[in-house]
């Protein structure tokens, strides 16, 4: 079994680049364990709060809970994979039933920040993009699939995804294998990271 990686800044591109990768396996060789999965469950605390929390800091991730399932899938055990949603900030009650596969790909912003993790990955990536590229991506995406008005987009900016970028996802490059620019557009990067891929299940 083969464990890649994939991090870099919100709105990067990285999401294109698994698609793409995955794109070019058989449905049964690869699949995605989106960090965003992850997040603490929030329903505890009032609608208004949820949506002031920090997403873009390590401790908003269950981080125990994906190394354990990492681990699992490892040792070829099937696992229940959290259901998480943006527009209330909870867990579902329901799971996605994920069986091991070849080749695990391990998705998120922050998914380099965490050495256990870390640890876990055969191939680590990072999906670069200029700081004005990615906020223009993160306002699109926010306005059509979570709900937010520009406003709060460029407050959240401001006030969590910047900083948290600047503090904890940038350092994490330099523990990637692989830097890939401009992230779904780097036709080049994704052929060779597929490569990568083929060589590891090859040996």
């Amino acid at each position: 079994m083969l464990i890649v990686g994939i991090a870099g800044g919100t709105g990067s591109g990285k999401t294109t680049v698994v698609r793409k990768v995955m794109a070019g396996f058989e449905k049964d060789e690869v699949v995605l364990l989106p960090q965003d999965s992850y997040y603490r469950d929030n329903s505890h605390l009032p609608l208004e709060e949820r949506q002031k929390l920090n997403f873009d800091h390590p401790d908003s991730i269950e981080w125990s809970l994906l190394i354990s399932h990492l681990q699992d899938l490892k040792n070829e055990v099937t696992i229940h994979q959290p259901i998480y949603s943006y527009l209330t900030c909870t867990r579902s009650d329901q799971t996605i039933l994920i069986a091991p596969r070849k080749v695990i790909i391990v998705e998120g912003i922050l998914v380099l920040t965490q050495k256990e993790v870390r640890d876990l990955m055969d191939i680590k990536v990072f999906v670069d993009a200029d700081a004005d590229d990615r906020l223009a991506r993160v306002i699109r995406r926010d306005l059509s699939e979570r709900g937010r008005s520009a406003e709060i987009v460029l407050n959240r900016y401001d006030l969590t995804v910047k900083p948290m970028h600047l503090e904890f996802i940038e350092p994490s490059k330099r523990y990637a294998d692989l830097i890939i620019p401009q992230g779904g557009e780097n036709k080049v990067g994704i052929r060779l990271l597929s490569s990568l891929i083929r060589q590891h299940l090859a040996e």
